[in-house]
C-alpha cells in the first residue's frame, strides 16, 4: 500500500490541506493513520463528501401533480387524479356522468352520448371541478382564508343553472336556509361569522395533522355555508390540505358514501367512524402512488 501525505493529498482532491486534517482527525479518511504529527493516507482513498452538502430534495407528490399539470403531462398521477377526484366527488352529489365520460371531457373536451339524456350541469361542474383541482394543485401551500374558499365556489358553480338564480350566491354565502343529509346547518345570520371563527381557530396551528384537517371538514360542512356545493369544495379542501402536510390524500368514492356521511354526523362523539372510512379511502390512492412509483 502507497500512501500519500497531507500536501500531496490536498492537491490531489483539489482542497486545502486544513481540510484534509480535518478528515482525517474525525475518521473520515478510510485507512489513514498517524505517525508523531504526520498523517499517512492511503493512495486509493477517496474524498469524503461534505458534511453540509445540501442532499437533493426529494420531489414530493405535490412537486409531481405541479410539474404534471405545467407540462399537460397524460397518463401521470396528475391526469388520474384529475379524473377519479372528479368523478367521484361529483358521484357523491348525484352526478350521472360515468368514469369513461367524465374522462373524455378531461381528455378531449367532448362526451359521447347515445340513447341518453345528460344534465346540462353536470358537464358544466365537470369542466369547472377538473379547474378546481388546477386550483387546488397550484395554490396548496396558500394559507385558508374566506376569500380563496369562495373563490373556488365561485370556479364551481359558474355557468350552472344556479348561477342564474336570484337567490343563489355563487362565490358567497347562502341566502336561504339548507341541510347537509337531513343536517341543520348554520343559520343564515350565523354562517359567516361560524367561518371566520373555524378558519381563525384551525390556522393558528402551524402544523396539521389528519384528524385536524378531519375536525375542519366536518365543521365546515355543518356550517354548510353555500347554497349548494359545499360537499365538494370541503372535499377539495381535504385534498388541498392532505398536499400542503404531506399526508396521502384520498377521495371518498360511492360506496364508502354512507360511512362517511354517517362519519360526519358522529364526528362529534365517535371520531373513528369517518377516520376510517377516510383512511381506507387513502389506500385507494396509496395504490396509485404505488404504479406511478412515487414515494409517500
Amino acid at each position: 500500500m502507497q500512501y500519500l501525505s497531507v500536501a500531496e493529498t490536498a492537491e490531489k482532491w483539489n482542497i486545502s490541506e486544513r481540510s484534509v486534517r480535518n478528515y482525517c482527525a474525525h475518521d473520515r479518511v478510510e485507512g489513514a493513520f498517524i505517525t508523531g504529527k504526520t498523517w499517512n493516507i492511503p493512495e486509493n482513498a477517496e474524498k469524503p463528501e461534505r458534511s453540509n452538502k445540501k442532499r437533493e430534495k426529494q420531489r414530493t407528490l405535490l412537486d409531481i401533480l405541479q410539474e404534471e399539470k405545467r407540462a399537460a403531462y397524460s397518463g401521470g398521477i396528475y391526469h388520474k387524479t384529475q379524473i377519479a377526484l372528479t368523478y367521484h366527488s361529483n358521484r357523491m352529489e348525484g352526478s350521472r356522468l360515468t368514469y369513461d365520460q367524465t374522462r373524455s371531457i378531461f381528455e378531449t373536451n367532448t362526451i359521447g352520448v347515445e340513447h341518453e339524456i345528460l344534465n346540462v350541469d353536470d358537464l358544466i361542474e365537470t369542466a369547472n371541478h377538473f379547474r378546481c383541482v388546477d386550483i387546488v394543485i397550484e395554490n396548496a401551500k396558500t394559507a385558508l382564508t374566506e376569500k380563496w374558499i369562495k373563490d373556488l365556489h365561485l370556479v364551481l358553480k359558474n355557468g350552472t343553472s344556479d348561477s342564474r338564480k336570484d337567490w343563489f350566491a355563487v362565490g358567497d354565502y347562502k341566502k336561504l336556509p339548507n341541510e347537509a343529509d337531513r343536517m341543520k346547518t348554520a343559520l343564515l345570520e350565523e354562517a359567516a361569522d361560524q367561518m371566520k371563527t373555524l378558519l381563525a381557530g384551525y390556522n393558528r396551528k402551524e402544523e396539521k395533522t389528519l384528524e385536524d384537517i378531519l375536525d375542519f371538514h366536518v365543521k365546515f360542512e355543518q356550517i354548510h355555508p353555500f347554497q349548494d356545493g359545499n360537499g365538494r369544495v370541503g372535499r377539495l379542501i381535504l385534498f388541498k390540505e392532505c398536499l400542503k402536510y404531506h399526508i396521502v390524500p384520498f377521495m371518498i368514492e360511492e360506496d364508502k358514501k354512507q360511512f362517511y356521511y354517517r362519519g360526519l354526523k358522529e364526528w362529534k362523539n365517535e371520531k373513528g367512524c369517518l377516520t376510517d372510512t377516510c383512511l381506507k379511502a387513502q389506500e385507494q390512492y396509496k395504490a396509485y402512488l404505488d404504479y406511478f412509483k412515487i414515494a409517500y
